[in-house]
């Protein structure tokens, strides 16, 4: 008899991002919420048929979302601020996750989820929340499962993370939510859900006591209600390793394993006493990566584990939720056929979940051949790149002068004024952008016509920002799809694909690069651009670029070798390109590393090590520059108290991070760091205008807490998905609340017409 298979999660934006489609016409008023109610309901429906035709037994439900899933557990358990409880259900969902410009309010923060390029946008708990249970959408997604004939498993977050990945983890409330889950699983018992899916991945993490004993708390109350369906806790991103005898202190009925990152934890629990009856979902398939599962190791796992628990307390799923990955291979025409035969997306690792199930010999088969032709392909290696980066020594990774000493020579060469202003990086991506683009890429646009519209989009980016008066200019990225895949095309090692999209946050899409060989610069990539928008204005252009860190983060990255391997070889390609920027006359380069803080080992433990290299892979691709040349970085979603130390380490000389949504609570993190750092006065991702007088506010939050000479102004991050109506408003009151600031403190005025 086959084990039985399922899944944790799937991708939930549509095989052509008809949810992206629906909620940005929702969004402008083109659409109605019937509307975009009706496209959710048929994507769930796709969704579950392409998991029968695949042959999975067990469904997730209530793991589509609108926007987030953290956001809509909030919903669910009634953790909704309120401020925001007077609009009704759908409007207050939006403005907690885009703000709302009618009604004066500013969005939630919003965090990246674990160790993953996802977003979630943070809950707020407040002393007098009252929680109270709110089932309308769980409720509904059940009960149109079982209408479409599925075996659904209701999927919720799990208290405990809950409230961890809340402001301030107010892990003291727990009682009273553990009494809202008591209700919400005796509903869904009523409503004839068999299991739940009870979420907790801040299993894997370091627990402190309080949290450990939350957790303890939590399972000791779920074992003890009667009136509930099963539970099949589940964790992933990593291995238990010691929380696992605190999970078998209080087994629920079941338990996922990632076994892709924590192969060990099946042996520990197998070997060391698992209860008897407890249900094993052993998670062999990796639901994070685009690679093919190595059939090899995971039988080895099944097997092993078929050898000590009868097939009836096993299921097969994949490490975690799919919803990291694209969705269909099939959909890839123009992939490199070598390249796409070491690939599998969503629906691909269904049918290997299924075939494993089987004990597929065929399948098993072909994957060890698969393997063995990979492993030789020339395509992987260049000699020439790994002989450059064994060749590495300490001095390539140190600037010349400490920046105490080298800031005065840039001072003197760029004669800012107090308080500089400038932006992260890129401005709104309008429809004609995008069209010229597709036109370009479709061959209807030739290179001549294409080149001629983007420096006419430059140059108008470039007198836009004189007339608002910032500072520092940036060119605008208009050439640019994304910050990581624009780099990895014309690098060797990469490839791409056509409709590899992933979820980031709500309607934002990404499509990740495929890092699958050793990484080389043919050619320069930025040099002509940001030359000529220099060329435009006697104010001081950035070159902007993605640091290392960050393209291997947000690239689906190849696993034959260590990932500390393949970012050196990216930062020595990047290093070639801030030289190569300098020799053209750029002053100032950004080098953005966002995915610094969320490259971070989810252990602390492992932290060292990962930090070391991640830095030195930064001043690698830097420090090949004069004392007087400007390097500038942006990290975003970051909380910097526990890595302070790495992020003066990396020694840019100046720091820009996401600060509004936390009204600089993030700045306070750095207080004592000795670099430029530029607050974001004003957050990006909503399209309210914020006033002159808030971001005034937000500023003298900032010199509460930096000294003057060291604080730039800027928004939070880059502004590609705002549209130039709210780009000027906002950047005109970000201009004006610098000058309000400068009259203030008595500063000199810009030395600029």
């Amino acid at each position: 008899m086959p084990l039985l298979t399922s899944l944790l999660g799937y991708p939930r934006i549509g095989a052509h991002r008809q949810l992206k489609t629906s909620l940005e016409s929702y969004w402008t008023g083109k659409g109605s919420s019937e509307e975009l109610l009706a496209v959710s309901a048929q994507l769930r429906s796709e969704h579950w048929k392409a998991q029968r035709r695949a042959g999975i037994d067990i469904s997730p439900c209530n793991d589509f979302s609108l926007y987030d899933t953290v956001l809509d557990t909030a919903v669910t358990v009634g953790a909704v601020p309120q401020r925001y409880r007077h609009l009704p259900a759908l409007d207050a969902y939006f403005a907690m996750a885009r703000g709302a410009t009618e009604h004066e309010l500013s969005a939630l923060p919003m965090k990246k989820w674990f160790d993953t390029n996802y977003h979630y946008i943070v809950p707020e708990i407040e002393e007098g929340t009252s929680f109270a249970l709110n089932l309308s959408k769980l409720s509904l997604e059940l009960a149109q499962a079982k209408e479409e004939g599925v075996r659904p498993r209701p999927v919720i977050l799990g208290p405990v993370t809950f409230l961890y990945l809340s402001q301030g983890s107010p892990l003291h409330r727990l009682p009273d939510l553990l009494e809202i889950y008591r209700q919400l699983l005796e509903k869904l018992k009523a409503e004839g859900a068999e299991w739940v899916q009870l979420d907790e991945p801040s299993l894997v993490l370091e627990l402190s006591q309080e949290l450990r004993q939350a957790h303890a708390t939590s399972l000791e109350f779920f074992q003890a209600q009667k009136n509930r369906p099963k539970l099949l806790l589940a964790t992933y991103f990593g291995s238990l390793r010691e929380n696992l005898d605190l999970v078998k202190k209080s087994p629920l009925d079941g338990l996922h394993l990632d076994l892709v990152r924590g192969t060990q934890d099946l042996a520990s629990l197998l070997e060391g006493g698992c209860p008897e009856n407890l249900l094993l979902s052993l998670g062999v398939v990796d639901g994070r990566n685009i690679w093919k599962c190595d059939f090899k190791s995971a039988k080895a796992l099944v097997d092993y584990a078929l050898s000590h628990r009868p097939a009836e307390l096993l299921q097969l799923a994949p490490s975690c939720s799919l919803l990291h990955v694209p969705y269909d291979l099939q959909l890839e025409t123009e992939l490199d056929p070598e390249i796409a035969s070491w690939m599998a997306f969503a629906e691909q690792k269904m049918r290997e979940l299924v075939a494993l199930a089987k004990g597929d010999e065929a399948a098993l088969k072909a994957s060890l051949e698969l393997s063995e032709a990979r492993k030789a392909s020339t395509r992987l290696f260049n000699t020439q790149v790994r002989e450059r980066a064994t060749a590495v020594t300490s001095d390539w990774l140190s600037r010349g002068l400490p920046f105490s000493e080298r800031s005065h020579k840039q001072r003197e060469k760029f004669s800012l004024p107090l308080l500089p202003t400038t932006t992260i990086g890129s401005f709104p991506q309008t429809k004609e952008v995008r069209k010229a683009r597709a036109d370009w890429k479709a061959g209807r646009l030739d290179q001549a016509g294409y080149d001629g519209f983007l420096r006419a989009e430059i140059a108008g980016c470039i007198k836009r920002q004189e007339a608002l008066g910032l500072d520092v200019l940036v060119h605008g990225e208009f050439e640019r799809n994304d910050m990581v895949e624009y780099f990895g095309q014309y690098l060797e090692g990469f490839t791409f694909t056509s409709n590899g999209w992933v979820q980031s946050y709500g309607s934002r899409c990404v499509k990740p690069p495929v890092l699958f060989g050793d990484v080389s610069r043919p050619k320069p990539i930025t040099v002509d651009w940001s030359s000529y928008a220099q060329s435009l204005t006697v104010r001081p252009v950035k070159g902007m670029l993605t640091g290392p860190v960050t393209i291997l983060c947000w690239s689906f990255v190849r696993d034959d070798q260590p990932r500390s391997e393949t970012c050196r070889q990216i930062a020595l390609a990047l290093r070639d390109e801030v030289v190569d920027l300098e020799i053209a006359g750029i002053g100032m380069i950004q080098v953005d590393e966002p995915a610094i803080r969320e490259g971070l080992p989810l252990r602390k433990s492992d932290w060292k090590e990962y930090l070391e290299w991640a830095v030195d892979c930064f001043r690698l691709a830097t420090a090949g520059v004069k004392d007087e040349t400007q390097i500038h970085t942006h990290m975003c979603y970051s909380e910097f108290s526990d890595i302070v130390e790495a992020v003066e380490a990396m020694d840019s000389d100046a720091l820009f991070i996401e600060t509004s949504r936390s009204q600089m609570a993030l700045l306070a993190q750095l207080e004592g760091y000795p670099n430029d750092v530029g607050p974001g006065i004003y957050d990006i991702h909503s399209p309210r205008v914020p006033s002159t007088e808030e971001m005034v506010e937000n500023l003298r939050r900032a010199l509460d807490i930096a000294a003057k000479e060291r604080i730039w102004v800027n928004p939070d991050c880059g502004l590609k998905t705002r549209s130039w109506l709210e780009v000027e408003g906002a950047l005109r009151n970000l201009v004006e609340a610098a000058r309000q600031l400068r009259a203030e403190i008595s500063s000199p005025v810009s030395s600029f017409p």
